[in-house]
């Protein structure tokens, strides 16, 4: 809906026709706001929504929710488009696909079961609040401890719910260094919610409601129960790992997501290398043999250039589609822009536990070939006699050779993950660490010590060097 409007701001509707197909039935929401709808923190899930159709129509955008795409015609230049009534064929000139990602699902978590939901979307969001308002579950398991996992976690914690966080990986966040994952670690666990690292998931048991529990034997799969009953016979009772059974009410799926392109490699459109849709500068999809005339992509189903490691990597953050929707728009609309790339930030928060990174992790870096240093420092978000002065912990990585600035990773209380735009800002413009010693940053006892912690780290790591 961003290329969507780009396009319309550029040129009028008796010039340009746009019509926007949506399987679900809302358009232009924030899906990074559902865990903090589902804590209570926010209402939802109207206070999500940005623009729906009717204010999409007051603009001359046609949309259509409701409406699945089912098939892509690139000779006829038409889509095949299924409703709850009808199927008919729509004609484009220039078609957008952004079709978003599709949540990973393991075979153990393939089939229906009451009870067990992903999180994607705010129809995942309702259904979430529709199991809870049912059945008052007192257990849920999260399995997968990335963002969504995490931030899911506090948000069934909120609600009153005992809460089990379950990770395959030997520590939760995992795009930050094993170290600062164990800083994350210590933290979620001293929240009440009971951490278990290093355990794989081997299959969802279901349970009788009249008894409570688990069926003998009905080991099953699980996947997202979207608007579920409580009623039935196939509810989820516990999750089975190697590690042991775990009591289960509610099970939430945060594995992560792939990119949805099966509709594009059903209609011949060429994949990349990361198995997302590669483009162009401007977001005009590309092949071997060129450009796929006509077609434009955007969002969690495209792969991005990582500007440091200079690889194409599947980063799916709404940031990044909201910008690449904005460059496909513009340029749609006869005008001119490019997205350059990511560099790899994200930031999160676990109750009162703020984490952050930017640019590489020590992992990530080894695979592009760096050879680096690294400095991690302890400080405090405002000078230390301050009230409200909390602990944080911040990790540099910087070239060997030159000093560049790699990447960054910060774990504290709060007021200190916002520190990491700093960095990226560093990152993005290829500084050194030596360069970052001397940059200007705020200084009063309220915001920061004398030495914020972003100067103290790239002082740190230039002594490395």
């Amino acid at each position: 809906m961003s290329a969507a409007a780009q396009a319309r701001k550029r040129r009028k509707a008796d010039d340009l026709e746009v019509i926007a197909f949506e399987r679900g039935e809302f358009t232009s929401y924030s899906a990074c706001g559902i865990p903090y709808w589902i804590g209570g923190l926010v209402d939802g899930p109207d206070a999500l929504i940005a623009r729906n159709p009717a204010a999409f129509a007051e603009s001359g955008i046609t949309v259509h929710t409701g409406h699945e795409v089912t098939g892509i015609d690139l000779s006829a230049r038409t889509v095949t488009v299924r409703s709850a009534d009808r199927e008919f064929s729509e004609g484009f000139d220039e078609l957008v696909y952004a079709a978003g990602a599709v949540p990973v699902r393991p075979k153990w978590a393939a089939g229906p079961m009451r009870g067990v939901f992903g999180m994607q979307t705010l129809g995942d969001g309702a259904a979430v609040e529709a199991w809870i308002a049912e059945t008052s579950p007192k257990n849920a398991v999260v399995i997968g401890a990335g963002y969504i996992g995490v931030e899911m976690a506090e948000a069934l914690l909120r609600r009153g719910l005992s809460v089990t966080l379950v990770e395959q990986s030997p520590q939760p966040m995992s795009t930050i260094d094993p170290d600062m994952g164990a800083l994350v670690a210590k933290s979620i666990e001293g929240m009440g919610i009971t951490l278990r690292t290093g355990v794989t998931v081997q299959s969802l048991e279901s349970r009788s409601p009249a008894s409570g529990s688990s069926a003998s034997g009905s080991s099953a799969s699980g996947s997202l129960a979207s608007g579920s009953s409580a009623s039935g016979s196939d509810r989820i009772g516990a999750v089975v790992t190697d590690a042991g059974t775990l009591p289960a009410d509610l099970v939430i799926l945060g594995l992560g997501v792939r990119p949805n392109t099966e509709l594009a490699k059903a209609a011949g459109i060429p994949l990349g290398a990361t198995g997302g849709l590669a483009t162009d500068l401007r977001q005009r999809v590309t092949g071997p043999s060129g450009l796929v005339e006509g077609v434009w992509a955007a969002g969690d189903c495209t792969q991005v250039l990582n500007r440091v490691s200079g690889r194409q990597v599947h980063v799916p953050l709404g940031t990044h589609a909201n910008k690449q929707g904005r460059v496909a728009g513009i340029n749609l609309g006869g005008g001119y822009a490019t997205f350059p790339g990511i560099i790899g930030t994200g930031i999160t928060k676990i109750c009162d536990l703020e984490v952050a990174r930017t640019g590489l992790s020590s992992k990530e870096a080894d695979t592009a070939g760096y050879r680096y240093v690294t400095a991690t420092v302890s400080s405090t978000n405002r000078a230390g006699y301050m009230p409200g002065a909390d602990p944080m912990t911040v990790k540099v990585i910087a070239e060997k050779e030159s000093g560049l600035l790699l990447g960054a990773q910060i774990v504290g209380k709060a007021e200190a993950a916002k520190r990491i735009d700093a960095f990226a800002v560093a990152v993005w413009n290829r500084m050194t660490v030596t360069e970052m010693t001397a940059l200007d940053l705020g200084y009063a006892p309220p915001f920061a010590p004398v030495w914020d912690p972003v100067l103290i780290a790239a002082r740190k790591a230039d002594e490395a060097l």
